[in-house]
């Protein structure tokens, strides 16, 4: 699939939205290195994550081919979630008139699953992990009907997952914007990826747009190196390993489209251990920024690097603090 996503759409179907507005920049001053610029995602349309882009975007672009058909469509998206995603597409459901049923893998903190609820989502609690999670949302589409809108590309599922990336390039696009001003561009950019949709979007958008081109490193937890092991074996691949705390990135295979895109974006992989991670968003909150240790695993990785005195880096602060 040509990936050519376009950030005039999103601003179209998110712009007119409540609550829609671009995220801080902010400096984090490192007494023992340089400081560190963070792009905050802890709120996006209210929801506590980058996900809202994509997730309301799809939908919005799902349902405005669907209605050109019939006006009076009122369809159900199905999706799994390990967290933000679902609550993603349950907002945008909510707000376009549609409904949305959101898979959960089991062990999902019931406080999450009432937040889904309350979006208006119909929650169902898987008997799985997240992997089982998702089959058993492509069973309930196949069984009733209803839209899959998986983050996750695969060989037959391609254009809802392709929708959601675009919604994320507004943030490469503000990002853009900000830097054109200030012209202190970032010399390393640090991406943690799960199935590698945020990641390979900004890494497209950086490579495509901006005028400076930084280092680009995905981050992705020790246990679920799923996009680097794709990168070495030159296809997608599935890992193995142990549960991570970082729920959010804990993916053990890739989105097909966030590979074939990283695969040209010219990226470095590392990984992080779960203690790193869980290190790096108690220094965050100390700062003022909670998070948790997905939302901080760019972060993890920043620390962890050799850098030179003169280097600007770039970490994405994802999600706000669970609930």
């Amino acid at each position: 699939m040509n990936f050519a996503p376009d950030p005039r759409r999103p601003l179209r179907t998110l712009s007119a939205l409540p609550g829609f507005a671009a995220t801080a920049l902010r400096t984090l001053a490192r007494p023992d290195g340089p400081d560190v610029l963070i792009k905050d995602e802890r709120s996006r349309l209210g929801l506590p994550a980058f996900k809202a882009l994509g997730g309301v975007h799809a939908v919005a672009m799902l349902l405005e081919d669907l209605r050109r058909q019939d006006p009076n469509a009122t369809p159900t998206f199905v999706c799994a979630s390990a967290g933000n995603h679902g609550l993603a597409v349950a907002t945008g459901a909510r707000l376009l008139g549609a409904n949305a049923r959101v898979h959960l893998p089991r062990g999902t903190p019931a406080a999450f699953a009432q937040r889904l609820e309350a979006a208006g989502a119909q929650v169902v609690i898987g008997a799985g992990l997240y992997d089982e999670t998702v089959l058993d949302a492509q069973a309930d589409a196949t069984a009733t009907g209803a839209i899959l809108l998986s983050d996750a590309a695969t060989s037959d599922h391609l254009v809802p997952p392709a929708l959601v990336m675009e919604g994320y390039t507004l943030i490469a696009e503000e990002l853009r914007a900000v830097f054109e001003v200030s012209g202190r561009w970032p010399t390393h950019v640090y991406l943690q990826a799960g199935v590698g949709g945020l990641a390979a979007t900004i890494a497209h958008m950086i490579r495509q747009t901006w005028r400076f081109q930084p280092a680009l490193v995905i981050v992705e937890p020790e246990a679920a190196p799923c996009l680097a092991a794709s990168a070495r074996a030159g296809r997608p691949v599935r890992v193995e390993g142990p549960v991570s705390v970082m729920g959010r990135l804990d993916c053990k295979a890739p989105s097909i489209l966030a590979h074939t895109v990283l695969a040209r974006c010219d990226v470095n992989y590392a990984t992080v251990s779960d203690e790193a991670a869980h290190t790096a968003a108690e220094h965050l909150a100390f700062a003022g920024l909670a998070t948790t240790p997905s939302g901080a695993a760019g972060f993890a990785a920043c620390l962890a690097a050799d850098l030179p005195p003169d280097a600007r880096s770039l970490v994405f602060l994802t999600e706000g603090p669970l609930p």
